[in-house]
């Protein structure tokens, strides 16, 4: 029992070490170091040994794990998105905008006012 759980702690600790060592150096872990399995992709668990994936944006497809492509463009930044567009500001002149009348057409369409008192 004591073997196994040593056996498993040294195979979860070797791929933090390569990230590590990676890390040091300057550069990324490699897509192969992070892939601790080695089955072609990077687990949500294999990508946290790097503090730089973000591993919801990075995993375009939403499969769960990451293909070299999606790893590839997570280290470009690739995976950030898009702002989206903001309206712009209408000038208050501007006759295609309806503007509000300062007096309402229609007593019924206007809103009563709160009569009740605020609890305390």
């Amino acid at each position: 029992m004591k073997k196994s759980l040593i056996t498993l702690a040294v195979a979860a600790l070797i791929p933090l070490g390569a990230a590590v060592a990676g890390e040091k150096s300057g550069q990324a872990p490699s897509f192969a170091s992070l892939d601790a399995n080695s089955d072609g992709r990077i687990s949500q668990t294999e990508a946290a040994v790097d503090s730089k994936i973000v591993f919801s944006t990075a995993d375009a497809n939403g499969d769960g794990y990451l293909d070299k492509a999606e790893w590839k463009a997570s280290l470009k930044g690739a995976t950030t998105p898009a702002p989206a567009p903001q309206s712009e500001p209408v000038s208050p002149t501007d006759p295609s905008v309806p503007q509000a009348s300062d007096t309402p057409s229609d007593p019924a369409s206007t809103p009563q006012s709160d009569t009740e008192a605020p609890r305390q």
